[in-house]
């Protein structure tokens, strides 16, 4: 027997059971693309809904047209992507992502946009557990698991596989027709809509997946084997002459999900700020009130606000740079990340890092999650750990520690502090943020807000007890939504973000050997806590608090640049580096 007759007897039709249904190929395609433009899109068409009041003639007519777009898109995507040798699991595969998608959309009103899919990505055990529930479980088995089943079991008939191949591509040029013509004839108000609810787009599944997931791979492959450039290769600190010669602890704190509107210091109705207040009361605290995010999601913020581009040159770039870190690192300062996080998304790479998600202390990580207070109680054990890896090399000009909170990460904000630190009640305590009033998911919030409040003031109450100079700079990632206009969570994209999910906290303690050391006129740094700023001023405005000097600092975006008493005489700290230009070993340490 040839070849070709053996394949020809091999694409026979399959002979089903009596009774049932054969499906074509191109009917079954066309199924679970309504499905998918139906049932799979509910967000989606409940947005369009609500934006006509009057739901007159015209308007229905949009919606049809753009029911019928999407229609046509969602044949063509299925006919490209859906062929017999995978039909089965990449139907499954969209019925997943479709309903996933769904219940974040209408849940949290959070939609699917690259920086989205990045932290999707990117989220461990714990926050994925925080975001399990009964309600998600039934979205899922109502829409993945019965039309999963049901697609699963669907008798189709075979077909050589060119004629087949040649049917469906005719099929989905037929379908992108279409599409283009209902989008001619309705492209005034089309382009209306879209313009001026720009969510939209991101908001049609499977495609918002799609997109973001060909943007994450295109710039990955970007990146691929380009090298790393590093920065700051002249890094050096610099000091008074006339000042205290004691190397400094400074302790970098990056704060999680707290958003500006709740810090009782920007105004808050609630005193959920009140160890800080008194600091602040004292005039040992600055409270920077006008500071915008870098983006509005920790994957995006952290590794930005590192980073010495700013938000709109480091969301074009498809260069790896080094960050921050490395430049303290090369100016010869000891360099330690100690998160309570998921991670320091790349930024702590190449300097002594450790993280707390192995601990078992049975106060402070219950349930396996430890409260942000347990960094205060490795810290001293990580800092003598790091001081003996550097023994042998010259001394260190400074130690710059980064405290990477748990904060306010959400929707569990109930887990974020200890039963006996919650003065706000009654809170929700459920990970489905809808089910609760919202006065009881603001109390939850406002709780571990409270909790960042005591973290912050035990840990300036720690470096008071340290013989140098010492400092500490707060700053949250990104904010975040709680209800208003239907939005939970973060990440929205920045251009369509809520001011909840931009405006972020920011607040400064210097002790006085640190003021007396740096030169700096209080009242200046304290009267530039009004100033409009950014993230992106935190790479400058930190290595002015480290006296680093190096061609790549901007004073135009350091907050503290104008704060030096005068002009006094500068002496460089010369410390040799190795040969990789960095002053000390890189140590990947573990908290527990």
């Amino acid at each position: 027997m040839s070849l070709f007759s053996a394949s020809v007897l091999a694409d026979a039709p399959v002979a089903a059971p009596k009774g049932d249904r054969v499906w074509h190929p191109l009917t079954l395609v066309m199924v679970l693309a309504l499905w998918l433009t139906t049932l799979g899109n509910v967000p989606l068409w409940r947005a369009l809904w609500a934006l006509n009041d009057h739901h007159d003639l015209r308007s229905m007519l949009g919606l049809a047209a753009f029911g019928v777009i999407v229609l046509a898109a969602m044949a063509v995507l299925v006919s490209v992507l859906v062929w017999p040798r995978w039909r089965k699991p990449m139907g499954v595969v969209l019925l997943m992502v479709a309903a996933a998608n769904s219940y974040f959309m209408v849940t949290y009103g959070v939609v699917m946009d690259p920086s989205m899919m990045v932290n999707t990505l990117q989220t461990d055990l714990r926050e994925v557990r925080d975001l399990l529930s009964w309600s998600m479980l039934i979205v899922l088995v109502w829409g993945v698991v019965l039309p999963g089943v049901w697609w699963w079991r669907q008798p189709v008939q075979k077909w050589p596989a060119l004629p087949l191949m040649l049917r469906q591509l005719g099929f989905a040029a037929l379908a992108l027709v279409l599409m283009w013509v209902v989008i001619w004839a309705s492209f005034q108000d089309l382009a209306s809509t879209m313009r001026n609810h720009k969510s939209l787009r991101y908001m049609v599944n499977p495609f918002n997946t799609v997109y973001a997931g060909t943007r994450i791979v295109a710039g990955q492959a970007a990146q691929t084997g380009q090298p790393l450039q590093p920065i700051g290769e002249d890094a050096l600190v610099v000091r008074s002459a006339s000042a205290a010669s004691a190397a400094p602890l400074i302790v970098l704190v990056v704060g999680e999900t707290v958003r500006a509107a709740n810090f009782g210091l920007a105004g808050y109705a609630r005193d959920t700020t009140p160890q800080l207040r008194q600091l602040h009361d004292a005039g040992e605290l600055s409270y920077f009130s006008q500071v915008r995010s870098c983006g509005t999601n920790t994957q995006v913020s952290v590794p930005c606000m590192f980073s010495h581009l700013g938000r709109e040159a480091y969301g074009q770039s498809k260069q790896p740079f080094e960050n921050l870190l490395d430049v303290l690192q090369r100016a010869g300062m000891r360099v330690l990340w100690l998160d309570n996080q998921s991670g320091c998304k790349g930024v702590c790479d190449r300097v002594a890092h450790a993280n707390t998600r192995e601990l078992k202390d049975p106060v402070l990580c219950p349930q396996g999650e430890c409260f942000d207070e347990i960094m205060l109680h490795v810290l001293p054990e990580r800092l003598a750990e790091l001081e003996r890896g550097s023994l042998s090399g010259p001394p260190a000009a400074g130690t710059v520690v980064v405290l990477h909170q748990m904060g306010n990460h959400g929707p569990a904000y109930f887990k974020r502090t200890p039963d006996n630190m919650k003065p706000y009640q009654p809170e929700c305590r459920s990970q489905v943020l809808q089910d609760c009033p919202a006065q009881d998911i603001v109390n939850a919030y406002d709780n571990a807000v409270r909790y960042t409040d005591h973290f912050l003031a035990q840990t300036v109450r720690w470096l008071k007890t340290q013989k140098r100079p010492t400092a500490l700079l707060y700053v949250s990632d990104h904010g975040e939504s709680l209800g208003e206009k239907g939005l939970y969570l973060h990440g929205m994209p920045y251009m369509m973000a809520p001011t909840e999910q931009t405006h972020v906290p920011m607040a400064l303690w210097l002790s006085k050997p640190m003021q007396a050391q740096l030169g700096w006129d209080a009242k200046c740094w304290q009267n530039k806590a009004t100033d409009p700023i950014t993230h992106d001023h935190y790479f400058h405005s930190v290595l002015s608090l480290a006296r680093v000097k190096t061609r790549w600092q901007q004073p135009e975006r350091d907050v503290f640049s104008a704060c030096a008493t005068g002009s006094p005489q500068a002496e460089a700290i010369s410390v040799p580096t190795n040969a990789t230009g960095h002053s000390a070993k890189h140590h990947h340490t573990r908290a527990g």
